[in-house]
């Protein structure tokens, strides 16, 4: 029986699709599309997965501004079909959501129980849709993230190098902090979670939400320097940053100014934390600049 991965364009169902397992099966468009939901139980009936992982979402931050119909399709309907159809045939659901749920005006990192009360539609959408898996009563585990990036795909890391190479001089937004997370480093603790689920069994203790980002925080700022750092080795030509705020940089979008992740409950629950985000960067970069195999160390047993 396969773990079914949704979402296989998208950076997380590729990091899963690489880890190499052979219980992982991953499907996407046009096969798997949020967009024609009937489909959706037959497909899923063909799969007979033991375990569902919904990596699936909207993730176009600005354009859910303005076409927001495709954001709550894709981030709310189309999980809340996929929860019941996980309730029914009693299969659990380990769902991705985002830090975009918090306006960022804590002052600390977020742990899972603090006031949502998200920016924009693209948290707006994601919110709600983590309250309609719950509300399914399905068997579901749901991993808030932040600021992921992969060797692959469209990220931040991978638009500031594509920028360095044209341009000597960039601006980059300072006063916005989060946690960095590596598309490999968050597949390894879901493949890890999978495994915990596969040894024991479903425990109702594992039902709710949980923060799974990598360790440490920084700013866009921080972000785009140290990739930067990492990237000289192999001859990139080191641009200058120079660090603007929010006001300078205007988006469709507003973005929580602080959306740092408490982790803890993931490491309580099931002894996992996601490296340090310094240290998952130069890997990325490496994978990025040298190919071939680049797997991650498991995450740390906390």
């Amino acid at each position: 029986m396969p773990i079914l991965v949704t979402g296989g364009s998208g950076q997380v169902a590729r990091a899963l699709a690489a880890a190499g397992r052979r219980d992982v099966r991953v499907v996407g468009r046009p096969e798997w599309d949020f967009d024609a939901p009937g489909s959706l139980p037959g497909l899923l009936r063909a799969a007979a997965p033991s375990l569902v992982i919904n990596a699936a979402a909207h993730t176009a931050v600005d354009k859910a501004e303005t076409d927001a119909d495709a954001a709550w399709r894709a981030n709310c309907h189309g999980p809340r079909i996929l929860a019941e159809y996980c309730l029914d045939a009693d299969i659990p659901l380990i769902h991705i959501s985002t830090d975009y749920v918090f306006d960022g005006t804590k002052g600390a990192p977020y742990v899972e129980t603090d006031a949502t009360n998200p920016t924009g539609v693209y948290g707006a959408s994601k919110l709600v849709g983590e309250n309609a898996v719950l509300a399914t009563g399905a068997r579901a585990i749901i991993l808030r993230t932040s600021w992921v990036y992969a060797a692959e795909g469209k990220n931040f890391v991978r638009t500031m190098l594509g920028l360095a190479a044209t341009r000597p001089h960039l601006r980059v937004v300072a006063d916005q902090r989060g946690c960095p997370t590596a598309a490999q480093d968050l597949a390894a603790a879901i493949l890890c979670i999978a495994d915990r689920l596969a040894t024991t069994g479903w425990q109702d203790g594992y039902r709710g939400i949980y923060h799974a980002a990598g360790s440490g925080a920084t700013s866009w700022h921080g972000l785009a320097v140290a990739t930067f750092e990492a990237a000289s080795q192999y001859g990139l030509a080191v641009p200058m940053v120079d660090a603007i705020t929010t006001r300078d940089y205007p988006t469709a979008a507003r973005r929580p100014a602080d959306s740092r992740l408490d982790c803890g409950k993931l490491g309580r629950t099931f002894g996992i934390a996601l490296p340090e985000w310094r240290n998952a960067l130069s890997r990325t970069i490496t994978l990025m600049y040298e190919g071939g195999e680049a797997a991650p160390p498991n995450p740390a047993h906390v």
